[in-house]
């Protein structure tokens, strides 16, 4: 007697969000730059438990929302030149939850040809590093030239050390007096900055320049110490090119344990900005 036919396994139960239209700034071209254009996002996602075994409670699902926040986030982080780029931060946002088994992610730019331009991406929870709940918090360090080896203030041997990973931020740069035009010398200081950083990394033993939000990822989940170059980051932004406002708006994005300033005795930190919750202090030099 010949045995039954299984019946054939049923995909898994998926969700989705489709013709999600967002106005963007991205682009490598320089015609890209300080020009909105149109995104759109259609995302599907395979989920890890079906959701008949949920019982009809919020909290055991993925939510929608989730989808449109992992957009908002990783458009938020920085000015990115690729839609590629994109996809795969929006990928990395929804596969940080235990829910999400694998997505698929479609980027589309609605105004550069006739058509729609873009990329899909398919992405299992193996392939993305995704950020964990366990992730260390960075420290936010300001300190100037001078103050970065060990026994001045600064983070020392590069390490992580007892505080966490280090992010530092190099203090004092500027455009000079012959810039008049506003735009010009916020985006000269935030050259000099860069220059200071690669500067300052290199009295700093062990520690890189990263200039990019997946260069900063990796360096606190390794441990490193990272001197910040903001100008590819912040060139698209609206943050002023000031040492103590840079600080503030990275700590926000790397949820960073506290922001500390590298100060003579006496000195007081500069004042955040109003509603930010992360602890400012000061580091004796």
């Amino acid at each position: 007697m010949s045995e039954p036919l299984s019946e054939p396994a049923l995909p898994p139960d998926r969700i989705h969000l489709r013709d999600h239209v967002v106005t963007a700034e991205i682009g490598a071209f320089q015609t890209e730059r300080g020009v909105g254009q149109r995104l759109r996002f259609d995302i599907l996602v395979e989920l890890a438990q079906g959701v008949q075994d949920v019982g009809d409670d919020v909290d055991r699902i993925l939510s929608y929302d989730r989808l449109v926040e992992a957009v908002a986030t990783a458009l938020a982080d920085e000015r990115l030149n690729l839609v590629e780029t994109l996809a795969e931060r929006i990928a990395a946002q929804i596969l940080a939850h235990p829910q999400a088994a694998c997505v698929t992610v479609t980027v589309e730019k609605l105004d550069r040809a006739p058509g729609a331009l873009g990329v899909t991406i398919t992405r299992r929870t193996p392939r993305v590093q995704a950020v964990a709940a366990g992730q260390p918090q960075p420290v936010v360090l300001v300190i100037g030239r001078g103050n970065g080896g060990r026994g001045n203030g600064g983070p020392g041997n590069g390490g992580a050390g007892a505080g966490g990973p280090v992010i530092v931020v190099p203090a004092a740069a500027t455009a000079g007096p012959f810039v008049t035009d506003p735009g010009a010398a916020r985006r000269i200081a935030l050259i000099a900055l860069d220059q200071a950083a690669w500067a300052l990394a290199a009295d700093i033993p062990g520690a890189l320049v990263a200039d990019s939000r997946t260069e900063l990822d990796w360096a606190v989940t390794e441990g490193r110490t990272a001197v910040w170059a903001p100008a590819r980051m912040t060139a698209d932004t609206d943050v002023p090119a000031d040492p103590a406002e840079l600080a503030f708006w990275l700590a926000a994005r790397m949820n960073a344990a506290r922001v500390e300033f590298a100060l003579a005795s006496g000195d007081d930190p500069p004042p955040p900005p109003a509603g930010f919750a992360i602890p400012v202090t000061r580091r004796k030099v």
